[in-house]
């Protein structure tokens, strides 16, 4: 008795360090982003394009990353969200759940989760070479959506895997098709949805080795979709490299409005995951 209660304080323990570590990581990283981000950031940084002499300290903001970081995020989500959902319903409602092409499916899911983006970038850098296209906003929107795209499924299909079948058996034995039980799923897993949606923006808006490849860098905001388009991350990464403080100044702060749009995004995550939560059934 007496080394059980020994095991269970010792558990304790380890788990409340852990967590503490984790705390104190993620504490560590907006300290320091903040503190050398925050004496760069002003309006002129939020508003306005990049200047003459701007990477070498002088006027300028960084306006071109965060309109082309939001373009980019933008469509590639609605894309990944237009593409995943479909998949997803195919695989919890016309598939068994232990179907061989649903368990298939998934591994398949699973090995492009765990691809690196650099990769991606490689791969669609090479596909735009041979069908002759230059980088441009759609083709770092096209990149990003294949990125997120196993995000959106795996994430989603975790949830859909948990519906009760009696739910699915229900809808059928009241009439309905299995088109109309979508319906039904839709209300199930919309939490799950929400999740799935900023895990992958979350991981959309922050990669910076896919879009370098095909969406390059420019500091005015494409036009069209032809167009090159800047992001956040590789304004960071480009002014991070720079020996001129006050330009290093600006990588930070880049990643400070970077970390504030995720901010704001997971609390609206957040809010929308709540909402829907109410019609879950248990």
């Amino acid at each position: 008795m007496k080394i059980k209660f020994i095991e269970e304080k010792v558990m304790k323990g380890v788990m409340l360090l852990t967590t503490l570590l984790v705390f104190l990581f993620v504490g560590s990283i907006l300290f320091t982003i903040i503190k050398n981000g925050w004496p760069a950031l002003n309006w002129e940084m939020i508003s306005s394009l990049p200047g003459g002499g701007f990477y070498i300290g002088k006027e300028g903001g960084l306006l071109n990353a965060i309109v082309g970081s939001l373009y980019i995020v933008g469509a590639s989500t609605i894309l990944g969200l237009a593409i995943s959902i479909p998949v997803v319903f195919y695989l919890n409602v016309y598939l068994k759940k232990n179907s061989k092409r649903a368990s298939l499916a998934r591994l398949a899911y699973d090995v492009l989760f765990g691809i690196p983006s650099i990769v991606y970038g490689a791969f669609a850098f090479t596909i735009m070479i041979y069908l002759g296209l230059k980088i441009s906003l759609a083709g770092g929107i096209i990149v990003i959506t294949l990125l997120i795209i196993p995000i959106f499924i795996r994430s989603m299909d975790e949830i859909a895997r948990e519906l009760p079948q009696d739910m699915l058996n229900a809808s059928y034995s009241l009439g309905a098709t299995r088109y109309e039980t979508i319906k039904v799923v839709v209300r199930q897993i919309a939490p799950g949805i929400a999740t799935a949606t900023l895990l992958s923006i979350g991981r959309a808006i922050g990669d910076a080795a896919a879009v370098m490849f095909t969406a390059g860098y420019t500091d005015s905001i494409p036009a069209s979709l032809s167009q090159p388009a800047a992001t956040l991350p590789l304004a960071e990464f480009f002014q991070l490299s720079s020996p001129i403080p006050q330009v290093q100044e600006r990588a930070y702060a880049a990643a400070l409005i970077l970390t504030i749009i995720v901010l704001i995004l997971s609390i609206l995550g957040r809010l929308i995951t709540n909402r829907f939560s109410k019609n879950k059934v248990q």
